[in-house]
């Protein structure tokens, strides 16, 4: 057995066998870590000990933190865990809470202590928490004074669940006044460099969640590649974005990429695009991290601001149409960087910027990480052919205690679930998801590609294709569409679309049916849910339901 700091082995136990691991490939020193090491001190406490601390840190729509301010509330809060809650190393912490400082400093607190971080959406219910916490075996949880109804719901089913501190008023027994009779200090616990640091959560359609589990190096191995090879991050950055930190993408690029440079993250609840373009203005944001229907909405309100000291947009949690990319940078003058990850690879693998975007294409894999394409047998597919996309890196997928492991990781290749094609410069193309190809009398057609020529359309405002079935040609491809105002919803209009589609691409390819709607069902990352329309077959509404966490960040639901 090798050394680690969990004197609760709970995530070590129920890591999948080491044989149904993916390989993992570290291709720079950088990307190892030391045998012992725990995250906090290197996204944190050194820069304290380095002389960085009156740095801000954190930017809010009232205040700041800076790094000094961040690293003493979090060693207050670890303190208040391990003196006041009887955490141990190990021991997983429910973190349901929306963006904001004290979320980052109960997350730093976690880590410090040894615990095992498991962040939740603010918009998970009773329910769904439970399930989460039954399958973590969660003991302990720091959460949002508002979301004491569902938290309490939970436990309810939940004996584990026996120590819950909040935070977000002045109660005496809030973690805000517990946390401020403590000392500034603490020892972080010395864990080693394979102790699961994290667990990230993502139900997907199926509802049934599965944990991603990151080790501390994992969260050190991801702030060497995306970060230093596409954005070029800098100390003076200052990010900002919508993706909650429950999601790896926010995780990742407004948590952990920001405090390894020391730069500034802007933390805010929740934002419209007026009040995402007004914080770029006023706080000088340099990167910022959304999806395409934040930058499709701010488009048209983009030259209202000034959003000079942007150097660096980019989009992720559903495909990236070209007609948003293009109507954004004819805005802005500024390139998005498009870019795939998934929750069981920490952030973003394949991406470009700059002179290295190529129309249509997600990108190249970054340096660090290994991308092919696979036939349904698992050999590499030639150039042009679309095929499973499978990549390999410094981490991989473990989920924690599923059988789904199996199908994620087949030969040392992680398989996202993505159909993809290369071309013959090494340029990924996305297609769909595999389980989203729609096969209509023999012809395979993805319904993004529909999406997007739908989306050239002056009069579409959102849309999203799925298979329906049909009693001919097997499936159809199906279009919802949200027009935007001033057009009507009405069969002329169905028909125009439909020769607008023909006149872009193929034209079987074109929507057989159309049925406008209102609004579409998103997660809360903006992600659009697929599976929701397609449950409309049996007469389940369109706009009405829970937003499951995604997964993969393509712009497809699992």
């Amino acid at each position: 057995m090798s050394y680690t700091a969990h004197t609760d082995t709970f995530t070590r136990d129920h890591l999948p066998p080491r044989e149904q691991w993916p390989e993992l490939i570290f291709e720079a020193p950088e990307l190892r870590s030391p045998p012992r090491v725990n995250c906090a001190e290197v996204l944190l406490d050194r820069h304290v000990t380095e002389g960085r601390g009156e740095r801000v840190a954190i930017h809010t729509r009232t205040g700041s933190w800076t790094y000094r301010q961040l690293f003493e509330q979090a060693n207050r809060i670890a303190r208040v865990l391990v003196e006041d809650m009887g955490l141990v190393p190990g021991n997983r912490v429910l973190l349901p809470a929306p963006n904001g400082p004290m979320l980052a400093a109960c997350l730093f607190a976690v880590l410090k202590a040894g615990g095992v971080a498991v962040p939740t959406m603010p918009l998970l219910r009773a329910r769904e928490l439970a399930q989460v916490v039954r399958k973590a075996r969660i003991t302990h949880a720091l959460c949002d004074r508002r979301l004491t109804m569902e938290v309490e719901g939970a436990r309810d089913g939940c004996p584990e669940l026996t120590q819950i501190a909040y935070f977000g008023d002045d109660e005496s027994d809030s973690i805000e006044q517990r946390s401020s009779r403590k000392p500034g200090d603490f020892s972080n616990v010395p864990t080693a460099e394979d102790d699961v640091a994290l667990i990230a959560f993502t139900s997907g359609t199926s509802g049934v969640p599965k944990g991603t589990m990151h080790f501390h190096r994992d969260l050190l191995a991801v702030c060497h590649c995306f970060p230093k090879h596409v954005l070029d991050a800098r100390a003076d950055d200052i990010v900002a974005g919508t993706p909650p930190l429950a999601f790896t993408y926010g995780f990742s690029g407004m948590f952990l990429f920001p405090a390894h440079q020391g730069a500034a993250t802007v933390l805010i609840e929740q934002y419209t695009p007026e009040s995402l373009l007004e914080t770029v203005q006023r706080l000088g944001v340099t990167v910022l991290y959304t999806a395409p229907t934040m930058y499709r909405a701010m488009t048209a309100l983009a030259a209202g601001y000034d959003l000079s000291s942007l150097r660096a947009c980019v989009s992720a949690g559903e495909a990236l149409p070209v007609t948003t990319r293009s109507a954004w940078e004819d805005a802005t003058g500024l390139r998005i960087v498009d870019g795939i990850g998934a929750s069981e690879m920490s952030f973003i693998f394949i991406a470009a910027a700059g002179e290295a975007i190529r129309p249509g294409a997600t990108g190249k894999p970054i340096p660090g990480y290994r991308a092919t394409v696979l036939d349904n047998e698992g050999h590499p597919v030639p150039p042009g052919t679309v095929g499973r996309l499978a990549v390999k890196g410094p981490t991989g997928c473990r989920y924690l205690a599923d059988e789904r492991q199996l199908d994620y990781v087949q030969d040392g290749w992680n398989v996202t679930g993505d159909a993809y094609l290369m071309d013959a410069d090494g340029y990924f193309f996305y297609q769909a998801r595999v389980d989203d190809m729609i096969i209509s009398a023999g012809y395979n057609i993805a319904g993004p590609e529909v999406e997007n020529a739908l989306l050239s359309h002056p009069a579409v405002a959102e849309c999203g294709v799925v298979s329906w079935p049909d009693e001919h040609r097997g499936q159809i491809a199906k279009a919802f569409v949200v027009l935007k105002l001033g057009y009507s919803e009405d069969e002329g209009l169905a028909a125009e679309l439909q020769e607008h589609v023909k006149r872009h691409i193929a034209p079987y390819k074109y929507p057989r049916a159309i049925e406008f709607v209102h609004s579409l069902p998103r997660t809360e990352t903006g992600k659009l849910q697929r599976f929701r329309l397609r449950q409309a077959q049996a007469g389940a509404p369109v706009n009405e339901g829970g937003a499951p966490q995604p997964t993969s960040w393509t712009g497809v639901p699992r």
